[in-house]
Protein backbone atom coordinates (compact mmCIF):
# COMPACT_ATOMS: atom_id res chain seq x y z
CA UNK A 1 0.00 0.00 0.00
CA UNK A 2 1.14 3.74 -0.44
CA UNK A 3 2.02 5.66 2.74
CA UNK A 4 3.60 8.88 3.65
CA UNK A 5 6.42 7.92 5.44
CA UNK A 6 9.04 10.48 7.92
CA UNK A 7 12.26 8.97 6.56
CA UNK A 8 15.16 11.56 7.97
CA UNK A 9 14.85 14.65 9.65
CA UNK A 10 13.56 17.71 7.10
CA UNK A 11 11.91 14.64 4.46
CA UNK A 12 9.09 12.66 4.15
CA UNK A 13 8.04 10.18 0.56
CA UNK A 14 5.60 8.68 -0.66
CA UNK A 15 6.37 5.16 -0.72
CA UNK A 16 4.96 1.49 -1.35
CA UNK A 17 5.03 -0.05 2.54
CA UNK A 18 4.23 -3.52 3.71
CA UNK A 19 0.20 -3.96 4.66
CA UNK A 20 -0.39 -3.83 8.46
CA UNK A 21 -0.41 -6.59 10.66
CA UNK A 22 -3.25 -6.24 13.22
CA UNK A 23 -1.99 -8.11 16.73
CA UNK A 24 -4.49 -9.37 18.82
CA UNK A 25 -7.18 -7.13 19.64
CA UNK A 26 -6.39 -4.62 16.68
CA UNK A 27 -8.37 -3.82 13.66
CA UNK A 28 -7.41 -2.17 10.58
CA UNK A 29 -8.82 1.26 9.09
CA UNK A 30 -9.32 1.90 5.67
CA UNK A 31 -7.96 5.66 5.81
CA UNK A 32 -10.49 8.21 4.58
CA UNK A 33 -8.85 12.01 5.89
CA UNK A 34 -6.35 12.45 7.59
CA UNK A 35 -5.22 16.11 9.32
CA UNK A 36 -1.99 17.47 8.85
CA UNK A 37 -0.79 18.36 11.94
CA UNK A 38 1.59 21.49 13.23
CA UNK A 39 3.10 19.24 15.79
CA UNK A 40 3.77 16.92 12.73
CA UNK A 41 6.10 19.45 11.28
CA UNK A 42 7.59 20.79 13.86
CA UNK A 43 8.85 17.04 14.41
CA UNK A 44 9.71 16.17 11.30
CA UNK A 45 12.02 19.22 10.62
CA UNK A 46 13.28 18.47 14.52
CA UNK A 47 12.63 14.62 15.57
CA UNK A 48 12.04 14.31 19.40
CA UNK A 49 9.37 12.18 20.09
CA UNK A 50 8.75 10.96 16.62
CA UNK A 51 12.11 9.21 15.35
CA UNK A 52 12.14 8.24 11.32
CA UNK A 53 11.21 5.92 9.83
CA UNK A 54 7.87 6.70 10.74
CA UNK A 55 4.33 6.88 9.21
CA UNK A 56 3.22 10.03 11.20
CA UNK A 57 -0.63 11.09 11.41
CA UNK A 58 -2.84 11.19 14.67
CA UNK A 59 -6.12 13.28 13.26
CA UNK A 60 -7.65 10.90 11.19
CA UNK A 61 -11.15 8.59 10.46
CA UNK A 62 -12.01 5.93 8.13
CA UNK A 63 -13.87 2.58 8.06
CA UNK A 64 -13.77 -0.56 10.30
CA UNK A 65 -15.44 -3.39 9.61
CA UNK A 66 -17.74 -1.85 7.31
CA UNK A 67 -18.55 1.04 10.13
CA UNK A 68 -17.54 4.99 9.87
CA UNK A 69 -15.11 5.49 12.51
CA UNK A 70 -12.81 8.46 14.21
CA UNK A 71 -10.05 7.33 16.19
CA UNK A 72 -8.91 8.72 18.96
CA UNK A 73 -5.02 7.94 19.09
CA UNK A 74 -4.48 8.38 22.88
CA UNK A 75 -3.64 5.28 23.91
CA UNK A 76 -2.66 4.75 27.89
CA UNK A 77 -2.02 2.16 30.56
CA UNK A 78 -5.60 2.30 32.35
CA UNK A 79 -3.71 1.67 35.45
CA UNK A 80 -2.66 4.24 36.78
CA UNK A 81 -4.03 6.79 39.00
CA UNK A 82 -4.27 9.45 36.43
CA UNK A 83 -6.11 6.17 34.16
CA UNK A 84 -8.72 5.99 36.85
CA UNK A 85 -9.13 9.58 37.46
CA UNK A 86 -10.57 9.99 34.12
CA UNK A 87 -7.35 11.96 32.96
CA UNK A 88 -6.12 8.98 30.46
CA UNK A 89 -4.54 12.53 28.39
CA UNK A 90 -1.71 12.44 31.16
CA UNK A 91 -0.94 8.71 31.71
CA UNK A 92 2.65 9.03 32.09
CA UNK A 93 3.13 5.55 29.81
CA UNK A 94 0.74 7.18 27.15
CA UNK A 95 1.19 6.20 23.51
CA UNK A 96 -0.23 8.08 20.77
CA UNK A 97 -0.72 6.45 17.55
CA UNK A 98 1.02 8.02 14.66
CA UNK A 99 3.92 9.35 16.97
CA UNK A 100 5.20 6.61 18.66
CA UNK A 101 3.45 3.94 16.40
CA UNK A 102 2.28 3.91 12.64
CA UNK A 103 -0.52 6.04 11.75
CA UNK A 104 -3.07 7.74 9.40
CA UNK A 105 -0.97 8.91 6.57
CA UNK A 106 -1.23 5.83 4.82
CA UNK A 107 -4.17 3.98 3.17
CA UNK A 108 -4.45 1.40 5.97
CA UNK A 109 -3.51 1.70 9.64
CA UNK A 110 -4.01 -1.25 12.37
CA UNK A 111 -5.01 0.28 15.56
CA UNK A 112 -6.41 -0.76 19.21
CA UNK A 113 -10.00 -1.46 18.55
CA UNK A 114 -10.70 0.49 21.91
CA UNK A 115 -9.29 3.75 19.79
CA UNK A 116 -12.23 3.46 17.55
CA UNK A 117 -15.10 6.30 18.38
CA UNK A 118 -18.54 5.99 15.70
CA UNK A 119 -19.13 8.83 13.55
CA UNK A 120 -22.66 10.61 13.77
CA UNK A 121 -24.06 9.54 9.90
CA UNK A 122 -23.50 11.98 7.18
CA UNK A 123 -20.36 13.71 8.65
CA UNK A 124 -17.98 14.62 5.77
CA UNK A 125 -14.83 12.70 6.28
CA UNK A 126 -12.99 16.14 6.00
CA UNK A 127 -14.87 17.39 9.42
CA UNK A 128 -14.04 13.63 10.97
CA UNK A 129 -10.71 14.32 10.69
CA UNK A 130 -10.76 17.65 12.44
CA UNK A 131 -12.53 16.12 15.48
CA UNK A 132 -8.97 15.57 16.86
CA UNK A 133 -8.27 18.68 17.04
CA UNK A 134 -11.19 20.26 17.88
CA UNK A 135 -10.94 17.89 20.82
CA UNK A 136 -7.59 19.90 22.37
CA UNK A 137 -9.89 23.35 21.68
CA UNK A 138 -12.92 21.91 23.30
CA UNK A 139 -10.50 21.02 26.23
CA UNK A 140 -8.81 24.07 26.45
CA UNK A 141 -11.86 25.51 26.53
CA UNK A 142 -12.98 23.69 29.43
CA UNK A 143 -9.86 24.17 31.46
CA UNK A 144 -10.55 27.95 31.27
CA UNK A 145 -14.20 27.78 32.40
CA UNK A 146 -13.14 25.33 35.53
CA UNK A 147 -10.20 27.71 36.58
CA UNK A 148 -13.03 30.68 36.00
CA UNK A 149 -15.70 29.55 37.73
CA UNK A 150 -13.30 27.73 40.75
CA UNK A 151 -12.77 31.05 41.22
CA UNK A 152 -15.72 33.05 41.77
CA UNK A 153 -15.34 34.84 38.36
CA UNK A 154 -18.38 33.32 37.32
CA UNK A 155 -21.45 31.71 37.36
CA UNK A 156 -22.14 30.12 40.70
CA UNK A 157 -23.43 26.34 41.75
CA UNK A 158 -23.52 23.32 40.26
CA UNK A 159 -20.46 22.28 38.39
CA UNK A 160 -17.92 25.31 38.62
CA UNK A 161 -17.07 24.55 35.08
CA UNK A 162 -20.00 24.35 33.36
CA UNK A 163 -20.64 28.22 33.40
CA UNK A 164 -17.25 29.27 34.70
CA UNK A 165 -16.34 31.20 30.95
CA UNK A 166 -19.71 32.04 29.86
CA UNK A 167 -19.66 35.91 29.07
CA UNK A 168 -15.85 36.53 29.11
CA UNK A 169 -14.19 38.65 26.65
CA UNK A 170 -11.29 36.38 25.24
CA UNK A 171 -8.28 36.23 22.98
CA UNK A 172 -7.37 33.92 20.93
CA UNK A 173 -3.19 34.18 19.66
CA UNK A 174 -2.70 32.15 16.39
CA UNK A 175 -5.57 31.33 14.19
CA UNK A 176 -3.81 27.99 13.02
CA UNK A 177 -6.16 25.55 12.81
CA UNK A 178 -6.28 24.81 16.65
CA UNK A 179 -6.94 28.35 17.15
CA UNK A 180 -9.30 28.99 14.75
CA UNK A 181 -11.42 25.60 16.63
CA UNK A 182 -10.54 27.34 20.12
CA UNK A 183 -12.28 30.30 18.60
CA UNK A 184 -15.25 28.15 17.41
CA UNK A 185 -15.04 26.63 20.60
CA UNK A 186 -15.20 29.89 22.74
CA UNK A 187 -18.15 31.07 20.53
CA UNK A 188 -20.07 28.40 20.85
CA UNK A 189 -19.28 27.59 24.42
CA UNK A 190 -20.99 31.48 25.43
CA UNK A 191 -18.02 33.84 25.54
CA UNK A 192 -19.20 37.53 24.94
CA UNK A 193 -16.26 38.24 22.29
CA UNK A 194 -13.54 36.25 21.08
CA UNK A 195 -11.06 38.50 19.38
CA UNK A 196 -7.78 36.90 17.62
CA UNK A 197 -4.45 37.69 16.06
CA UNK A 198 -2.12 36.56 13.78
CA UNK A 199 0.11 37.82 10.80
CA UNK A 200 -2.14 36.04 7.82
CA UNK A 201 -4.71 37.59 6.54
CA UNK A 202 -5.84 34.63 5.25
CA UNK A 203 -6.42 32.97 8.71
CA UNK A 204 -7.90 36.42 10.35
CA UNK A 205 -10.82 36.18 7.41
CA UNK A 206 -11.27 32.33 8.72
CA UNK A 207 -11.36 33.31 12.27
CA UNK A 208 -13.81 36.54 10.93
CA UNK A 209 -16.60 33.74 9.04
CA UNK A 210 -16.10 31.74 12.46
CA UNK A 211 -17.62 34.68 14.48
CA UNK A 212 -14.37 35.93 15.66
CA UNK A 213 -13.24 39.80 15.95
CA UNK A 214 -9.91 40.85 14.62
CA UNK A 215 -7.84 42.02 17.57
CA UNK A 216 -5.39 43.64 15.07
CA UNK A 217 -1.67 42.43 14.39
CA UNK A 218 -1.08 42.24 18.04
CA UNK A 219 -3.58 42.62 21.57
CA UNK A 220 -4.65 45.65 23.06
CA UNK A 221 -6.33 46.07 26.44
CA UNK A 222 -7.30 42.98 28.73
CA UNK A 223 -8.82 39.78 28.53
CA UNK A 224 -10.91 37.16 30.69
CA UNK A 225 -8.86 34.12 28.99
CA UNK A 226 -6.25 34.62 26.27
CA UNK A 227 -5.42 31.67 24.61
CA UNK A 228 -2.00 30.45 23.08
CA UNK A 229 -2.05 28.41 19.82
CA UNK A 230 1.35 29.28 18.98
CA UNK A 231 3.57 28.83 21.84
CA UNK A 232 6.55 30.85 21.05
CA UNK A 233 7.80 32.89 24.39
CA UNK A 234 6.59 36.47 22.75
CA UNK A 235 3.37 34.89 22.78
CA UNK A 236 3.33 33.14 25.68
CA UNK A 237 4.55 36.59 27.40
CA UNK A 238 1.70 38.61 25.42
CA UNK A 239 -0.72 35.68 27.13
CA UNK A 240 0.27 36.73 30.49
CA UNK A 241 0.29 40.61 29.65
CA UNK A 242 -3.15 40.77 28.40
CA UNK A 243 -4.72 38.83 30.65
CA UNK A 244 -6.67 41.30 33.46
CA UNK A 245 -6.40 41.06 37.06
CA UNK A 246 -7.79 37.13 38.12
CA UNK A 247 -7.34 36.18 34.45
CA UNK A 248 -6.44 33.08 32.80
CA UNK A 249 -4.01 31.92 29.61
CA UNK A 250 -4.44 28.66 28.58
CA UNK A 251 -1.63 27.40 26.46
CA UNK A 252 -1.78 25.01 23.89
CA UNK A 253 0.93 26.05 21.16
CA UNK A 254 4.35 23.89 21.57
CA UNK A 255 6.39 26.17 18.76
CA UNK A 256 9.40 26.90 21.66
CA UNK A 257 10.42 25.33 25.08
CA UNK A 258 11.00 29.20 26.58
CA UNK A 259 8.09 30.92 28.79
CA UNK A 260 9.10 34.26 27.91
CA UNK A 261 6.81 36.11 30.28
CA UNK A 262 6.83 38.35 33.60
CA UNK A 263 6.33 35.97 36.79
CA UNK A 264 6.04 39.05 39.40
CA UNK A 265 2.84 40.64 37.36
CA UNK A 266 1.84 37.23 37.51
CA UNK A 267 1.49 37.07 41.00
CA UNK A 268 0.74 40.81 41.77
CA UNK A 269 -2.27 40.63 39.78
CA UNK A 270 -3.44 36.69 40.58
CA UNK A 271 -3.09 35.94 37.16
CA UNK A 272 -2.98 32.11 35.73
CA UNK A 273 -1.58 30.04 33.47
CA UNK A 274 -2.71 26.53 32.65
CA UNK A 275 -1.09 24.36 29.95
CA UNK A 276 -3.66 22.10 28.13
CA UNK A 277 -2.53 18.61 26.36
CA UNK A 278 -5.00 17.07 24.44
CA UNK A 279 -8.31 15.93 25.63
CA UNK A 280 -10.25 13.41 28.38
CA UNK A 281 -12.75 10.64 26.34
CA UNK A 282 -15.67 12.87 27.13
CA UNK A 283 -14.33 16.09 25.38
CA UNK A 284 -13.50 13.57 22.30
CA UNK A 285 -16.83 13.22 22.31
CA UNK A 286 -17.91 17.17 22.79
CA UNK A 287 -16.10 17.41 19.79
CA UNK A 288 -17.48 14.96 17.40
CA UNK A 289 -21.15 16.14 18.18
CA UNK A 290 -19.79 19.81 17.64
CA UNK A 291 -17.55 19.82 14.63
CA UNK A 292 -20.71 19.86 12.33
CA UNK A 293 -21.58 23.09 12.99
CA UNK A 294 -18.62 24.94 12.67
CA UNK A 295 -17.42 26.62 9.12
CA UNK A 296 -14.64 24.50 8.15
CA UNK A 297 -14.05 25.65 4.44
CA UNK A 298 -10.59 26.72 5.99
CA UNK A 299 -9.30 23.18 5.22
CA UNK A 300 -8.66 21.40 2.08
CA UNK A 301 -7.96 17.79 0.77
CA UNK A 302 -5.61 16.87 -0.99
CA UNK A 303 -4.98 12.92 -2.39
CA UNK A 304 -2.26 11.05 -0.61
CA UNK A 305 -0.26 11.53 -3.96
CA UNK A 306 0.32 14.47 -3.41
CA UNK A 307 0.86 14.20 0.25
CA UNK A 308 5.02 14.72 0.28
CA UNK A 309 5.24 17.82 -1.88
CA UNK A 310 2.40 19.72 0.45
CA UNK A 311 3.98 18.33 3.88
CA UNK A 312 7.51 19.66 2.81
CA UNK A 313 5.90 23.11 1.48
CA UNK A 314 3.91 23.57 5.07
CA UNK A 315 6.80 21.81 7.07
CA UNK A 316 9.63 24.90 5.51
CA UNK A 317 6.78 28.09 6.51
CA UNK A 318 4.27 27.77 3.28
CA UNK A 319 1.08 29.27 4.52
CA UNK A 320 -1.40 27.38 2.12
CA UNK A 321 -3.37 25.43 2.35
CA UNK A 322 -4.20 27.01 6.17
CA UNK A 323 -5.27 23.00 7.54
CA UNK A 324 -4.10 20.40 4.86
CA UNK A 325 -6.22 16.80 4.88
CA UNK A 326 -5.23 13.53 3.33
CA UNK A 327 -7.78 12.03 1.52
CA UNK A 328 -6.05 8.32 0.41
Amino acid sequence: MKALVFTAPGKVELLDVPEPDPAPGEVVVEVRAAGICGSELHGARRPGFRQPPLIMGHEFAGIAGGEAVVVNPILSCGRCPECRRGLRHVCREREIIGVHRAGGFAERVAVPASALRPLPPGLPWEAAALIEPAANAVHAWNQASRALGAGGDRGSGGDPGAEGAVGTRVAVIGCGAIGLLCAATALSGGAARVEVTDLSPARLAAAQRLGAQVAGPGLSGEYDVVIDAVGSAVTRAASVAHQRPGGVAVWLGLAEEEAGFDANALIRSEKRVLGSFAYRDEEFAQATARIQDWDLTWAAGYPLAAAAGIFTDLMNGGLHPLKALLLP
